[in-house]
């Protein structure tokens, strides 16, 4: 037997993208593609597990309590006062794995969300909200991505003497994502690894006026997307680790498509006006997917 108020739950998060070129680790925005896990609490020794995978990852997945959405469950119960119980889950992924789509933000928030769900806490409750932000930021080590998928909508994301915050806002209606994804990976250590430790001061006062720029183009005047998601601050110098991205956003760019990278990459992010990709660019080796701004973020109902 357990003491949790709650024996199961049904968590739905959004993908999500970060940075939108100028805004590096402040800026996110949750997109319309979908992880969904059952958690359910079955009888059997404390802390196991059984894990069924389907769709994104299902070949690679620990099938036991070391999948990351239980060995995060089972950390957030220990801090919210709980025993870790035996558990059954059920993922269905449909978030792409290592290509800058918020794959691991999405896991560790559907993890710390089913958690405070068992427990019986309301995530619409602000102080559960911000204590689910704060578990969740502290293992991904910023909040943007995290921040989108929890709150949804368009974020900004900061650290402040120790603790993560961030505000939510809603994105302009004409803001119509399109995501280009790659079939190859990336990875989030890789990449960072090839940021240089100073940048020109002319590039940091670059990047923060049109950082702030993007938070009035997106959710005001989408026109001046084009200008706002400017970068010199990251993609540049990790072009290396995907080149085929970052032709990919250059070619964007220079037909007047508002285009990143978006986040850790390799994918591309897009808002082309009129929400149609020029016809002249034929992103090879790319899947187009149309994936409108999540407004509603992570979703926990709990179950019979």
């Amino acid at each position: 037997m357990t003491a949790l108020p709650v024996s199961a739950v049904r968590v739905t998060v959004p993908a999500s993208t970060a940075n939108l070129g100028s805004g590096f680790d402040a800026l996110g925005m949750a997109l319309s593609l979908y992880d969904k896990v059952s958690v359910q609490v079955v009888d059997g020794a404390a802390g196991t597990a059984e894990v069924a995978v389907e769709g994104q990852g299902a070949a690679a997945l620990p099938a036991d309590e070391r999948h990351l959405v239980v060995r995060v469950i089972h950390k957030a119960l220990a801090e919210l006062g709980f025993p870790a119980p035996a558990l059954r889950l059920h993922c269905q992924n449909a978030i792409p794995h290592s290509r800058g789509l918020g794959s691991s933000a999405a896991a560790i928030v559907a993890g710390v969300a089913a958690a405070f769900g068992l427990a019986g806490f309301d995530l619409r409750d602000k102080e559960n909200a911000d204590r689910v932000l704060q578990m969740a930021a502290v293992r991904e080590g910023h909040a943007d991505n995290a921040a989108a998928s929890l709150l949804g909508g368009f974020v900004v994301a900061w650290q402040d003497s120790g603790r993560f915050q961030a505000v939510r806002m809603d994105p302009h209606p004409d803001v119509s994502p399109i995501v280009l994804v790659p079939q190859e990976e990336s990875s989030t250590h890789t990449t960072r690894g090839l940021l240089p430790e100073r940048v020109p001061h002319a590039d940091a006062a670059f990047a923060a006026g049109r950082a702030a720029l993007a938070v009035h183009a997106v959710t005001s005047d989408p026109a001046l997307l084009l200008a706002a998601t400017d970068d010199r601050l990251h993609q540049d110098y990790r072009e290396s680790a995907w080149p085929e991205t970052i032709a990919l956003v250059r070619r964007l760019r220079s037909a007047g498509v508002a285009a990143a990278v978006s986040g850790a990459g390799p994918t591309v992010l897009a808002f082309p006006p009129g929400g149609e990709l020029p016809a002249d660019i034929a992103p090879n080796g790319f899947d187009e997917l149309r994936l409108p701004v999540d407004r509603a973020g992570v979703r926990v109902e709990p179950q019979a």
